[in-house]
């Protein structure tokens, strides 16, 4: 069911993409199968040939994935949607569909750790190398820009220090040289930042974090104009990294809600970083929604609001932010983010423990900061659990 897409972004989220079967069911079906049955052999062919639209077999064609993948393309404003297993998944397929050996990504120094690695360390494998710049600096960015440049790929707000990325400035030199701009689109989701309504040619998404917002399933997107999304599907086709058919339902279901559930978290991390700016034994609090961030008007400019990301530093180093965490008992020591539960971790020794102690430093990932993934608890609980470790540094 194609909406009108001048609906406004709850509905499209809660409506869009569903094809109800002939039992006329409400709530969106479940096609747990792996493959389908034609008619005829002629029906088969013309189906494996793309001839005849249809579901053809799971791992590349679902009614259930479809729905996801329509429902999150309009949210976007966004052509077409190709779902992954997962958001590292749905990275290494946008690279891998649209970058050949000898081309060149300009990429985000702030990019979340297994980003990094798989730009930095596989992906020069197969002769796809990566300069890292400045998430911040835009003159570094078209600095780096070689001949041989096919993409930059950016994430906004970074993980975890929440760094944002101008992203009209970067398509507008992009552009100039038919470069393509991805943006990965996790932290804000469509509910706060659409980056295709900037110019960004295509966005990526962890679905597994905020779009499934209750810490379930794992999944991935990409979304953009057909032409782009379509050299993506041809890879997922072939090489296999597909959503499940019981994922997708789920993050389906996850969608509905996802805009009370980001609205709600965002206005409770600005209540927590607004109290951890104030605490003694915090240095520095790091969230695009304090007029003490570095890019707190763009943040306004380009964003709804300031996200559900709150990251700070303690003074001291690990062994102050250790024990932070160890003195949590409400918070949830894990790396996820974007569930209904509140997280948190520390990214030096998890998320990014696989960078180099240089590529941390460059990042500005120390050994003194803390991120937490705000969920729906209430904020003075939060500050509760918090505050044990925090008064013994």
């Amino acid at each position: 069911m194609a909406l009108d897409r001048n609906y406004s972004l709850e509905t499209l989220a809660v409506r869009e993409g569903q094809e109800r079967s002939q039992f006329n069911e409400h709530s969106e079906a479940l096609y747990l199968t792996s493959s389908f049955v034609f008619d005829s052999a002629a029906q088969a062919a013309a189906r494996f040939s793309g001839e005849e639209a249809g579901n053809v077999y799971s791992r590349f064609t679902n009614p259930t994935v479809a729905a996801f993948q329509d429902r999150l393309a309009a949210l976007e404003g966004a052509e077409a949607c190709v779902a992954t297993a997962s958001g590292m998944s749905a990275i290494l397929s946008l690279v891998m569909a649209l970058c050949s050996s000898g081309d060149h990504v300009v990429a985000s120094t702030g990019l979340f750790g297994a980003t990094q690695q798989l730009l930095g360390t596989i992906m020069p494998r197969f002769g796809i190398r990566t300069t890292f710049v400045a998430q911040t600096d835009v003159a570094a960015w078209q600095a780096a820009m070689l001949p041989e440049t096919k993409l930059f790929f950016l994430e906004t707000p970074s993980n975890p220090l929440t760094e944002i990325a101008d992203i009209a400035a970067l398509v507008g030199i992009a552009r100039a040289q038919g470069v393509l701009v991805a943006v990965d689109n996790c932290f804000c989701t469509p509910i706060l930042q659409r980056p295709l309504d900037l110019g960004a040619d295509l966005v990526v998404h962890s679905a597994t974090k905020f779009l499934d917002g209750q810490g379930r399933v794992l999944g991935g997107a990409v979304a953009g104009p057909r032409l782009l999304t379509d050299e993506v599907f041809k890879f997922l086709r072939t090489a296999g990294p597909t959503l499940s058919a019981f994922n997708a339902w789920v993050l389906l279901k996850g969608l509905e809600t996802l805009q009370i559930r980001l609205e709600a978290q965002s206005a409770k991390a600005m209540q927590l970083a607004l109290w951890l700016e104030k605490h003694p034994s915090v240095a520095r609090v790091y969230y695009p929604g304090l007029p003490s961030h570095p890019q707190f008007e763009l943040a306004r400019r380009q964003q709804k609001s300031g996200g559900a990301i709150v990251s700070f530093t303690v003074k001291g180093a690990r062994a102050e932010a250790w024990k932070v965490v160890d003195s949590c008992r409400l918070l949830s020591i894990t790396a996820n983010l974007g569930d209904t539960k509140t997280t948190l971790t520390h990214p030096a020794s998890t998320t990014h423990g696989r960078l180099t102690p240089e590529q941390r430093a460059a990042a500005g990932i120390g050994e003194d900061l803390l991120r937490i993934a705000v969920g729906l608890e209430a904020v003075v609980d939060l500050q509760t659990d918090l505050e044990t470790g925090l008064s013994s540094i």
